[in-house]
């Protein structure tokens, strides 16, 4: 039975589904109308939260996203994102979070996600030449006009996530966490836990390295955004299969998967946190929603610290020209 949590005071499932690997990123695209009736899977199983960004496809996975969503709109939470500038279909390569462009994204990604309003609208990235007190104060009007619900911010640092709240305030940050990357515990969510805001992990398998399922020995498409990754070189890889072995072992003992377990501990973490694994096949889809079920206690916790704080994670998380565009 699918748990519920507030985001600020938006409400959703326990577990979001992250929809980015549906078009593309991981390698090929999936097939659509698989992807479509993964989605309403989702939902038939107590998912009501789904994610994705003007920026995956480009515009492709907005657009499934969509349509998959359109027969239950009302029961669902979607949230988008702006802030990069997509020419013709294609990343420049830089940001763009001018007033009048967000306000024209918000615009067609109603279109393209075939409703009147964006639940939750992030800030994919902060944009070092716009002011996020303007950024703010364009989705304050959109959310005045009834096209926006909630604000929020992607992978921003705390000052630009205090700045920002002084103008509208923010009901959730998308960032990455997992037992994998375990930088936001310093500052970060101590901030958000202040202020009231939701936090919502992306990745919270590592990009599936958490699933056991991947080792110094696999190999990646070129197209796999992996492949490109510091953390994910076969030398990482193989000394982080450390980490890998500290959650095989408690998922043993609890009768679960590695995966279950890495989201449990994420749920355990704060009541306010929202990871949302994404996948493309039904059989992850039930195990990921599983993990709702399993209880981490005090004991189990203080083991996976103790353990962890044995380990450095090896390699970058992100390509050093994407890690330049994280926490302003």
């Amino acid at each position: 039975m699918m748990k519920h949590r507030h985001l600020g005071n938006l409400e959703v499932s326990a577990l979001g589904l992250g929809c980015m690997g549906m078009t593309g990123v991981y390698g090929s695209n999936a097939d659509k109308s698989e992807m479509i009736k993964l989605i309403h899977d989702a939902h038939d199983r107590g998912v009501t939260f789904f994610d994705t960004a003007e920026a995956y496809g480009p515009f492709a996975n907005e657009e499934l996203v969509g349509e998959a969503l359109a027969p239950i709109r009302d029961d669902v939470v979607i949230a988008t994102k702006f802030g990069f500038d997509l020419e013709t279909g294609v990343r420049s390569g830089g940001t763009n979070s001018r007033p009048e462009h967000i306000k024209a994204v918000a615009e067609a990604a109603l279109k393209r996600l075939k409703t009147d309003r964006i639940d939750l609208f992030y800030q994919h990235r902060v944009d070092p030449d716009v002011p996020i007190e303007h950024v703010a104060g364009a989705v304050r009007d959109l959310i005045a006009g009834g096209k926006v619900k909630h604000f929020g911010l992607s992978e921003a640092g705390v000052q630009t996530i205090r700045r920002a709240h002084t103008v509208q305030p923010v009901t959730a940050v998308q960032s990455e966490y997992s037992l994998f990357w375990r930088g936001p515990e310093v500052e970060f969510l101590p901030t958000l836990e202040e202020l009231g805001i939701g936090f919502v992990p992306f990745s919270p398998l590592g990009a599936g390295f958490l699933t056991g399922k991947i080792d110094e020995n696999t190999r990646f498409d070129p197209t796999d955004f992996r492949s490109s990754v510091p953390r994910f070189s076969p030398e990482s890889r193989k000394a982080n299969m450390a980490v890998v072995d500290i959650v095989k072992a408690v998922a043993e003992r609890k009768g679960a998967t590695p995966a279950q377990v890495a989201l449990a501990w994420l749920l355990a973490q704060k009541p306010w946190i929202v990871p949302i694994p994404g996948t493309t096949k039904l059989h992850r889809l039930e195990e990921n929603l599983g993990a709702v079920d399993v209880t981490l206690s005090t004991d189990d916790l203080g083991e996976i610290a103790t353990a962890l704080s044995k380990i450095e994670v090896q390699g970058e998380r992100l390509p050093e020209a994407v890690l330049k565009m994280t926490g302003l």
